[in-house]
């Protein structure tokens, strides 16, 4: 499945980029360039960073669904249990 982004995400990210070069860099990048390399870094960076979220997401649903366990939870046939605890044992 492929990352793609918005279009104005994609322009955020563009100028962003743009700004990093020109305070960080000794150099500044241009639009079409600052471009290429959000293409690259979501090409190739991107599933990892994609794959990681589905794993962590997948880990709190687990962890969420074992609590439903828990909390909605019911034990069966528990009529007579609550007369076998107050009936006395007979000699």
């Amino acid at each position: 499945m492929p990352i793609e982004l918005s279009k104005e995400d994609r322009a955020q990210a563009i100028a962003s980029i743009e700004r990093y070069f020109r305070e960080n860099m000794d150099e500044r990048i241009g639009n079409i360039a600052a471009g290429a390399l959000l293409g690259f870094f979501v090409e190739e960076i991107g599933p990892s960073i994609y794959n990681r979220v589905v794993a962590d997401v997948q880990e709190r649903l687990q962890a969420r669904l074992a609590e439903l366990n828990y909390e909605v939870h019911e034990d069966e046939f528990g009529y007579w249990r609550k007369f076998d605890k107050q009936r006395k044992p007979r000699p």
